[in-house]
C-alpha cells in the first residue's frame, strides 16, 4: 500500500471523503477506485459510488481475495443507504468468511453489523437479535464498537425494551466520542432523542395523553387489556393477539374499546367496521359473523356481550385502554419508513412492510396526492421520499416495532 492510498484510508477512517479525493481522486488503479467509491458514499452519490465499488472489484486480481471481499462489504453498505433490500445476504456473509479466514475480523465484523441493519429495516427483530449475539467487537475500532452499540440500542428500541437500549446508547456515545467521527456521533444523539418525544398516544375513558416510549412499555406491562392501533392487535401482559390481517375485526375491537364501559350501537359499529352508511339486514347478519369471529379471538382477554342496542366489552382486566399512532391514517407505517430521510424503492418498502408491491404503490399514489410523499427517477429507477415527522418518534410504526409474544 503506498503513501497516497493509506493517507487516503485514514482520511475515509476519519469520515473526511474530500480529504480522501483529493489524494486518490485522479488515480485508476484498483486500491483508489474503491477508496474514490466509498468517498462517494460518504458523500451520499450511492449510484456512483456502487459503480466504482464494482469495478474496483473486477479490478482486482484472483490473488487479491482479501481486496475484492473488502468492496463486496462496502457496496452492501452502499445498497443499505439506497435501501436496495432485495438482494442476496449470501454473498455478504460469504465476504464476511472470507475476510475473518483472513484474519481481517474488522471488516467481517462491519460485514455482520450491515446484515443486522438490513434485518432491523425489515423488521426481523428476532434474526438480528440472533445475529447481535454472536458478534464480538472487543479489540476492534472504536467507531465500529460504536456502530454495533447503536444496533443494539435500535434492536432494543424495536422491542419496546427501554433501559437496555439507554444503556446502550450511552455505551455508543462514549465510543462515538472516542472515535472523533461526527456523522457518527450525531447518529448517536439523534438516537438518544427518540426517548424525549412522544410515540403514541393514549385513549382511556375518553381523554387522550401523549406517551413516550417508556410510558407506552410501562402500559404494556400494567396488565390493562390494550387495543393497539399501532400494531393492530390485542395485549394484556404478555399476551398478545395480532389483528393485522383482519382489519374488520380490528375495527370492531377498537370501536368497543372506545365506547368501554359502555355499550356501541350496531349501527355504528357497522359504519365502523364496513364503512356503509346505510346498513341494510346482510350488514346486521354479517355484524354477528363478525362479532363471533371477535368473541373466539379475544377469548383469553374478554367478553364481548350482547344488549339492547349493540354489544358491550367485559374485559378481564380492570383497565381498557385504547393506544394510538402520534398520527392518524392509513398510510402511518409507510410513512415511518420514509421519514429516515433515504430513497426507497417500491420493493423495499413491500419487502419491509411485509405487503405486495401493488399494495404499496396504491397507497404511495394516496400519499403523493395528498402530498405527503415525493417521488424521484423514472421506471426501476424511480424513488419515494417524504419529509421527516418531526415532533414524535416513529418507532412504534415501524415494522414488527413491538414484542409480539
Amino acid at each position: 500500500m503506498d503513501s497516497l492510498i493509506a493517507a487516503a484510508a485514514r482520511a475515509l477512517a476519519a469520515g473526511d471523503s474530500l480529504g480522501a479525493l483529493k489524494r486518490v481522486g485522479l488515480r485508476d488503479d484498483p486500491p483508489a477506485v474503491a477508496l474514490r467509491g466509498i468517498a462517494m458514499a460518504q458523500l451520499g452519490e450511492y449510484p456512483r459510488a456502487r459503480e466504482l465499488l464494482r469495478r474496483a472489484a473486477r479490478g482486482f486480481g484472483a490473488h487479491e481475495e482479501l481486496a475484492r471481499a473488502r468492496c463486496v462489504v462496502a457496496e452492501a453498505e452502499v445498497a443499505l443507504a439506497m435501501r436496495d433490500l432485495g438482494g442476496s445476504p449470501r454473498t455478504l456473509a460469504a465476504a464476511a468468511a472470507r475476510l475473518d479466514a483472513r484474519n481481517d475480523h474488522a471488516n467481517a465484523l462491519h460485514a455482520r453489523l450491515i446484515a443486522v441493519r438490513r434485518l432491523l429495516l425489515l423488521g426481523r427483530l428476532d434474526d438480528a437479535a440472533t445475529a447481535l449475539a454472536g458478534l464480538d467487537a472487543r479489540g476492534l475500532p472504536t467507531s465500529l464498537l460504536a456502530a454495533a452499540e447503536l444496533a443494539t440500542a435500535e434492536l432494543a428500541l424495536r422491542s419496546l425494551r427501554t433501559a437496555p437500549a439507554q444503556a446502550a446508547l450511552t455505551r455508543a456515545h462514549e465510543a462515538a466520542e472516542r472515535a472523533g467521527v461526527p456523522a457518527l456521533l450525531a447518529e448517536v444523539i439523534e438516537a438518544r432523542a427518540a426517548f424525549d418525544r412522544p410515540a403514541a398516544r393514549r385513549l382511556e375513558a375518553g381523554q387522550e395523553q401523549l406517551l413516550r416510549l417508556d410510558e407506552v412499555e410501562a402500559l404494556l406491562a400494567s396488565g390493562a387489556l390494550v387495543v393497539d392501533a399501532c400494531r393492530r392487535g390485542l395485549r394484556a401482559g404478555a399476551t398478545w393477539q395480532p389483528l393485522a390481517g383482519r382489519p374488520v375485526l380490528f375495527a370492531l375491537a377498537r370501536a368497543l374499546a372506545e365506547a368501554w364501559p359502555g355499550e356501541v350501537d350496531r349501527q355504528l359499529l357497522i359504519a365502523r367496521a364496513f364503512r356503509v352508511r346505510r346498513p341494510d339486514e346482510t350488514h346486521r347478519a354479517r355484524l354477528r359473523v363478525e362479532i363471533g369471529r371477535l368473541r373466539a379471538l379475544a377469548a383469553p382477554f374478554a367478553r364481548i356481550e350482547a344488549s339492547a342496542s349493540g354489544f358491550v366489552l367485559t374485559p378481564q382486566a380492570e383497565r381498557v385502554v385504547v393506544l394510538l399512532p402520534p398520527i392518524d391514517g392509513d398510510g402511518a407505517s409507510l410513512l415511518a419508513l420514509l421519514a429516515d430521510g433515504a430513497a426507497w424503492s417500491t420493493s423495499a418498502l413491500a419487502l419491509a412492510l411485509g405487503d405486495s408491491q401493488r399494495t404499496v404503490q396504491r397507497a404511495l399514489v394516496e400519499l403523493e396526492t395528498a402530498g405527503r410523499v415525493r417521488a424521484i427517477g423514472l421506471a426501476r429507477a424511480r424513488r419515494w421520499l417524504a419529509p421527516p415527522l418531526t415532533g414524535f418518534t416513529t418507532n412504534l410504526l415501524l415494522p414488527a416495532a413491538l414484542p409480539l409474544g
